[in-house]
């Protein structure tokens, strides 16, 4: 009978043993996702520094997609595993307070990290905006300026046609570029959200950080509804670029034919 329950006594003991060492890899590959997060959220930051001025490039906007991407989908598995690290029993545990202090520290953390990540996004989407804005105004003819073009000239005028109409077609897709940039920002923001929402079930019992959760939450919803406007205004100068593009265009040929016409003529006579 002895031997029985000291052989119960060993297994259980292991069995402990094993979930105590499962619980700490878990734990400590939170941490480290939290410090990656932390770390990347730190590049960001100094990415979107440089968005609309000189220093902003397309292999700019494309590192900090890759990294808001990767940042993000870091956040989705910390998400999980403090889940699942939350279903580990208590029971488990050769020092329960341990266990509930490091998931509290964990949670505490990630928060915090989550929130650092979200404001970066949000910082991202605004320069992202006004550069939508800063393109748009570039786009625009100055005051006064006439649609036609003038017949005299020839084809030095057409090819100042020509350039102007290439660099606003330039324009036009850095702004469909900065355009699905912000898109994706808010899609990614709001994201986010769910993840904090879910965060919020495993803290419920922690008023200031669910008080924080909510927060994020609700300033998110407000700024995602101002990015949209801001977008719709951006899709309807795309519009009315593209119809201009076009009208310049059918000018451009008439011209081009009428110059052909007169050579034809001058020639044969």
């Amino acid at each position: 009978m002895s031997d029985r329950m000291e052989g119960y006594n060993n297994s259980y003991q292991n069995s402990s043993s094993a979930r105590e060492t499962e619980f700490q890899r878990l734990a400590q590959n939170i941490g480290t996702n939290i410090q990656k997060i932390q770390q990347n959220v730190n590049s960001m930051q100094r990415m979107i520094t440089q968005i609309g001025t000189q220093q902003d490039s397309k292999q700019l906007q494309e590192q900090l997609h890759q990294i808001q991407h990767y940042t993000q989908q870091l956040a989705k598995d910390s998400s999980l595993q403090l889940r699942d690290l939350n279903n580990y029993s208590q029971e488990d545990a050769m020092d329960p307070r341990q266990w509930k202090l490091q998931r509290e520290r964990l949670q505490h953390d990630f928060t915090k990290a989550l929130d650092n990540f979200q404001r970066a996004q949000r910082s991202a989407a605004q320069k992202e905006k006004d550069a939508i804005k800063k393109y748009k105004n570039q786009g625009l003819p100055p005051s006064g300026e006439s649609n036609l073009i003038d017949i005299e000239g020839g084809e030095g005028r057409i090819q100042t046609q020509t350039l102007a109409m290439l660099e606003e077609e330039q324009n036009i897709q850095q702004l469909e570029q900065r355009e699905l940039a912000v898109r994706q920002l808010e899609a990614d923001i709001m994201d986010v959200n769910q993840i904090f929402k879910d965060l919020a079930n495993l803290v419920h019992d922690q008023g200031e950080i669910v008080d924080s959760i909510e927060s994020n939450v609700e300033t998110s919803a407000i700024r995602v509804s101002e990015g949209t406007d801001q977008l719709m205004q951006a899709e309807r100068y795309q519009n009315k670029s593209r119809k201009k593009k076009m009208i310049f265009m059918i000018i451009g040929a008439v011209v081009l034919a009428i110059i052909i016409i007169i050579i034809v003529h001058e020639a044969k006579s």
